[in-house]
């Protein structure tokens, strides 16, 4: 009995991978937000079928879950990880890594916010987070409330930041954001306005880096007087500082 020695059919090689897909959702959102990145949007950027998706994902929401998941992972831990840099230098860096993060992709902040972070690069960070605060002297419901506190200040001051860009895109410079705020508030009438209109320049930058840097550092100040034994500098303009990127 003869053996065919023919080479066996090889099934059809797919056109699509789970990198792909996110690949394709995050330009989709970045060009006109969560609306625009739906599963039939998502394969025709591919260049698939919808039912190519369900293949790794069972629905959008399951899509953008790893997208977040995704965005979070790219953060840098080396970063806020130096053992020989002061706690708050730590946490600030973290912070500042965070926002260049987030506001890099505008559409996408939402799914953060809205979203639950319980995925591995989401745990990671967090327990980054909590390391961080220990390391400052927190105890564990201290770190954890710390934590919490942090992040609704990274998320909601990101949130605020990217909120004029409609329907997605990128986020103008900080510069021309400011400008065009500095603008809108120089209308402001004084006689009816008289405290709005005297901040106005200073208001104008209320989503800056500066504006940004200035709460983060009060928040630390403030979590500063719950920890035992910080030997770093009191108050506030005076604590040591993490360069902007």
């Amino acid at each position: 009995m003869s053996t065919s020695t023919a080479p066996r059919r090889r099934g059809p090689r797919r056109a699509v991978t789970e990198a792909k897909i996110l690949d394709a959702a995050l330009r989709l959102l970045d060009q006109g937000g969560p609306a625009a990145a739906s599963v039939r949007r998502i394969a025709a950027e591919v260049g698939v079928a919808p039912n190519a998706i369900y293949t790794y994902f069972p629905d959008k929401a399951a899509v953008l879950r790893a997208l977040a998941e995704r965005l979070l992972g790219g953060v840098d831990h080396d970063v806020f990880a130096d053992l020989e840099q002061h706690w708050r230098i730590r946490v600030e860096a973290l912070a500042l890594e965070l926002r260049v993060t987030l506001t890099a992709h505008p559409g996408a902040v939402g799914l953060l916010v809205g979203g639950p972070l319980d995925g591995p690069s989401s745990m990671a960070l967090n327990e980054r987070l909590l390391q961080l605060f220990a390391d400052a002297g927190l105890g564990p419901d201290a770190a954890a409330q710390a934590s919490y506190l942090l992040m609704v200040y990274v998320f909601g001051s990101v949130s605020r930041e990217v909120a004029g860009v409609h329907g997605g895109g990128p986020l103008p410079p900080e510069q021309e954001r400011v400008a065009a705020r500095r603008a809108e508030l120089s209308a402001v009438p004084s006689d009816r306005f008289p405290l709005t209109a005297a901040a106005a320049v200073t208001m104008a930058g209320s989503t800056s880096t500066e504006q940004y840097v200035w709460g983060l550092r009060r928040i630390l100040a403030g979590l500063s007087a719950l920890s035992d034994g910080d030997d770093g500098p009191d108050g506030v303009d005076g604590a040591p500082e993490a360069a902007a990127p």
